[in-house]
């Protein structure tokens, strides 16, 4: 975490595409490790022919930019998972500032909003803190709790490290990269 994030100050992170495209969205730092542009771009290259439409979640929401994406470029409602105070007020603002309703903001541990009445996405961000929890676990808890729609699409971060969890038997791994610090994947539960 650099000294600027530590105070709270504030980032930046630019709309790559979409009605919002090229927007910079002014959000609270507070040691947040947003997705790079570079990989942003390669995911949501990976789901244009299906995010039109899309309910989805980003249980580890920081910065908003993957839900906030999603939502520029077609999915029909987001809903925003952040424990950090701060930060999730911030998003509301944003969200605000973008006139758009279709984003809702829980600020709340994802462990806890899950452990709530589930209703099915079809479009799951995990993108969990390095040194956080198991996306192996992740992906388990979410298809045995009924968070998944059939078909749903769950996009998987963490650090390169660490790497992609073994996923369970219901899920298929539909791609995977990596990028300096980070691999990621997208995978399609079949549950």
């Amino acid at each position: 975490m650099t000294q600027r994030q530590a105070r709270g100050e504030q980032s930046s992170v630019r709309i790559i595409a979409g009605q919002w495209k090229g927007r910079r969205l002014k959000l609270v730092a507070a040691g947040i490790r947003p997705t790079p542009d570079r990989i942003r771009e390669t995911l949501f290259n990976w789901l244009a022919p299906v995010i039109e439409g899309r309910r989805g979640v980003d249980l580890f929401a920081g910065t908003g930019a993957l839900g906030i994406e999603a939502l520029s470029r077609g999915a029909a409602q987001m809903v925003f998972v952040e424990r950090h105070r701060a930060v999730a007020r911030r998003l509301r603002e944003v969200l605000q500032e973008l006139a758009c309703t279709a984003g809702q903001v829980f600020n709340t541990d994802a462990g806890r909003f899950l452990q709530r009445e589930p209703k099915a996405f079809d479009l799951v961000f995990l993108d969990p803190p390095f040194d956080g929890p198991s996306l192996e676990n992740l992906c388990t808890l979410l298809g045995s709790r009924g968070w998944l729609a059939p078909e749903a699409y769950v996009y998987l971060e963490t650090g390169h490290r660490q790497g992609l969890p073994s996923l369970p038997d219901s899920w298929e791994l539909l791609r995977q990269q990596s990028a300096g610090e980070v691999a990621y994947a997208l995978a399609r539960w079949k549950g």
